[in-house]
């Protein structure tokens, strides 16, 4: 950070004018209260945050309270931490990989005790994870400062309300129907046509609460599948169908838009899913150049359209005739994002602090080529291996990978424990890097 983003960047007031006092949200107590030293801060008030008043800015020293303990504010803390925030993380697992690194409140998302204990620490409130409970959400909303606002949550829990509003902001979607029964089911597949996705409107991620139907005698099970409960008498959970969009890639952008409105987008990440769960990014994206810049755009449109503060990611399908349809959107730090930590001026951690906090957005340039890969739990014993033994490969293809390991206290088959930023000269580079280890053939 530079020593003049410290002084301006919109405050209204030197650095020398501002005060511990300037922070302080409604109802958080004084900071003897929290029982810690506060530095001073500033409070600038200049544009309305959705749900929490007008938006602040908070300077290093400020403390960040993180809902949600795991790798993503894991990351966040350590790109933070290096720019002077100091953080507290609420998570119900002891030890949690964002515990292991700043203090940590050990009780469940949905103790409201436990949340007002993280609100009177923290000057501003973030979140790791979409899916928070939505009577916690309105509490931090209410007794403390959430840029972010509780509607952003509101919309993006729920299938249905997120195309909606990704169709208000003018960018298009996969055709879709909401379906409330099997006999509704049915009548969509007749009219959207075969193939389709069926999905949970809320919850499900890396391929749960989903099913493919590419045939009408598929569409009983699919629904069995997807709502086990409604041949039990159970209650339904809502559902969408979507049109199955036949695509020649997917790619995402992660996009930031900060309290007092700047957005930046870093560059799109050509993403390749393995058993449904993310195994490759690859940046730059394998795509015409005028499709990465259209995909920016459309994720600038739909982060400003929906007021979103912090980062939100953006995930689109291309078409082989270079059409964008936007698949689903994450309002946080994104795994296919990860490659900004190592080959980018700013990365996407560094960048949600800068939005939340409303400091100046950073530099999203791409340095290097990078291929991002996913390290899971039968990959992480060897990965580690590979990346601190001496590497012929990377030698002879010129790739320099950058390790990150998240800490979990377990290794599971199919969980993400790490990931790996291949940076290299060509993206071809760090693929063969990725074939030639043999570490993921399993």
């Amino acid at each position: 950070m530079r020593p003049e983003e410290l002084k301006t960047g919109g405050l209204g007031a030197s650095a020398g004018e501002l005060t511990a006092q300037s922070l302080e949200a409604p109802g958080q107590g004084s900071p003897e209260g929290r029982g810690m030293a506060k530095p001073a801060a500033a409070a600038s008030e200049d544009t309305a945050a959705p749900g929490t008043g007008a938006a602040r800015t908070l300077l290093p020293g400020a403390v960040i309270g993180m809902l949600g303990g795991g790798q993503l504010g894991r990351m966040m803390a350590l790109a933070g931490s290096a720019m002077g925030y100091r953080f507290v993380a609420l998570d119900p697992a002891p030890d949690a990989p964002c515990g292991q690194v700043t203090p940590q409140i050990t009780a469940a998302y949905d103790d409201r005790d436990a949340a007002r204990e993280l609100a009177r620490r923290a000057d501003v409130i973030t979140y790791e994870f979409e899916n928070v409970d939505a009577d916690v959400a309105a509490l931090l909303t209410a007794e403390s400062y959430v840029p972010q606002g509780s509607a952003l949550l509101y919309t993006t829990q729920h299938r249905l309300r997120e195309k909606a509003a990704v169709e208000a902001a003018g960018v298009p979607v996969a055709p879709y129907r909401k379906v409330g029964s099997l006999a509704e089911l049915t009548a969509a597949a007749a009219e959207l046509g075969l193939p389709c996705v069926l999905k949970t409107a809320t919850g499900g991620y890396d391929g749960k609460g989903q099913a493919v139907i590419r045939q009408p005698e598929e569409l009983e099970a699919a629904f069995r599948q997807v709502a086990p409960g409604a041949s039990a008498g159970g209650a339904l959970p809502e559902l969408v169908l979507e049109k199955f969009v036949p695509f020649k890639c997917e790619i995402s952008v992660v996009a930031a838009r900060s309290a007092s409105g700047e957005v930046k987008s870093f560059p799109a990440a050509e993403n390749i899913h393995v058993n449904n769960i993310l195994h490759l990014s690859i940046v730059p994206a394998r795509v015409p150049e005028e499709i990465q810049r259209r995909a920016c755009e459309l994720a600038e449109r739909i982060v400003s359209g929906m007021n979103a503060v912090g980062l939100l990611a953006v995930e689109m399908f291309v078409t082989e005739s270079g059409e964008l349809f936007v698949n689903e959107l994450a309002p946080r730090p994104h795994n296919s994002g990860h490659y900004t930590m190592d080959a980018c001026v700013t990365s996407q951690f560094e960048q949600h602090v800068r939005a939340i906090c409303n400091l100046p957005l950073g530099d999203t340039s791409l340095l290097t080529p990078v291929v991002m890969v996913n390290v899971l739990g039968q990959h992480l014993d060897g990965a580690i291996q590979a990346v601190c033994a001496p590497d012929e490969a990377g030698n002879r293809l010129g790739v320099a990978p950058k390790l990150h390991i998240y800490g979990k206290a377990e290794s599971k088959t199919g969980r993400k424990m790490g990931h790996i930023n291949l940076l290299c000269k060509d993206t071809g580079d760090g693929l063969s890097w990725v074939e030639q280890t043999n570490l993921w053939r399993n």
